[in-house]
């Protein structure tokens, strides 16, 4: 008997020794080699997400240069969370019925302007009539943001029957043809609307951070899909966790967070930043954890005026799920976000 219950002692712990470890949690986010991503340029340069997830998770990033294609990601199931801007997010939503994410926190807010050529003639908002102005992108932030302002301003772009030619392009394309004078104006964001100014022979026309109450409005958050962040809330909450603690740092030891940022930018670039541009652009936006709901919501309404949501407006009251920030702000005995 005793020689029994030694065989099964010793096979029980032969199979303790070959049992598989608990499977570890990839989860995949995506960001942008951009300033207006700090926490994720940042992070990835030192490696706190690693370590705030620990040997529980394993974060694989991937880069992205656009919203809309960060969200077809998501949708494929290609990524699990994403920094990203507002109206790809709102898209994302709407597309999905309400059904693909959630915004779980705020990345930045502020950080982009309205540019114009030195020599383009525009002096005051009625000179923008007949001229060629710039946005990254068909239905993005900024080109919502500067199809509004044309809008307060009585006019309309070339394609809703009005003499402003707004023109989609790539940030790059839009500082190249600044360059040429084939570009009177861009609405972009940093640090392109500083590289404008520096090297595109522009100038500051309107700081778009002067258009809303405080100066605040939401240039960049945290989603992640529904999916995932109902099959893991422990690694989202921790991974909040590290965002806010990261957030504090970088807004408390911003010549380094800055360093960081730029080292990140140039091994994913191949190019960084001169500390003047990197200076000017940070002294126009504000990292933060606050989602800004209430810009957002703006944001939105501008985006259906301007043809892009649908015929109708649609629900965005699921959009926010707050919960796992508010958690975690609370044990830190900071302010929770309503």
């Amino acid at each position: 008997m005793k020689v029994a219950k030694y065989l099964v002692l010793l096979l029980g712990i032969a199979l303790l020794a070959v049992a598989p470890a608990a499977a570890q949690t990839v989860v995949r986010i995506g960001a942008f080699p951009n300033i207006t991503h700090p926490q994720a340029m940042v992070g990835k340069s030192n490696g706190w997400y690693d370590k705030a997830l620990g040997s529980s998770a394993k974060i694989d990033w991937k880069s992205f240069n656009a919203g809309p294609a960060a969200i077809e990601a998501l949708f494929s199931g290609a990524i699990d969370m994403a920094y990203i801007g507002p109206n790809p997010a709102i898209t994302g939503y709407v597309r999905s019925h309400g059904e693909a994410l959630r915004i779980v926190a705020g990345a930045t807010s502020g950080g982009a302007s309205l540019v114009v050529r030195n020599d383009s003639g525009i002096n005051k908002p009625e000179d923008f009539h007949g001229k060629k102005v710039g946005s990254p992108q068909m239905g993005n932030t900024q080109d919502v943001a500067l199809r509004a302002w044309l809008k307060a301003h009585g006019m309309k772009s070339l394609d809703k029957g009005g003499d402003v030619t707004v023109l989609p392009l790539a940030n790059p394309d839009q500082l190249t043809l600044f360059v040429k004078k084939e570009l009177d104006a861009a609405w972009a964001p940093e640090p392109w609307a500083t590289r404008l100014i520096k090297e595109g022979n522009g100038h500051l026309f309107l700081d778009e951070r002067d258009l809303w109450p405080k100066g605040a409005f939401i240039t960049a958050h945290l989603i992640v899909s529904t999916k995932f962040l109902k099959e893991h809330p422990d690694v989202v909450k921790n991974f909040l966790r590290a965002h806010v603690e990261l957030t504090d740092w970088i807004n408390g030891h911003l010549p380094e967070a800055k360093k960081a940022l730029n080292g990140q930018i140039q091994k994913e670039t191949g190019k960084a930043l001169s500390t003047g541009v990197l200076d000017d652009a940070f002294g126009r936006f504000q990292v933060t954890y606050d989602p800004l709901r209430s810009t957002l919501l703006t944001s939105a309404r501008s985006a259906f005026d301007a043809g892009f949501l649908g015929k109708q407006m649609p629900d965005l009251s699921g959009m926010y799920d707050l919960t796992l920030l508010n958690q975690v702000l609370a044990e830190k005995k900071k302010r929770v976000i309503q």
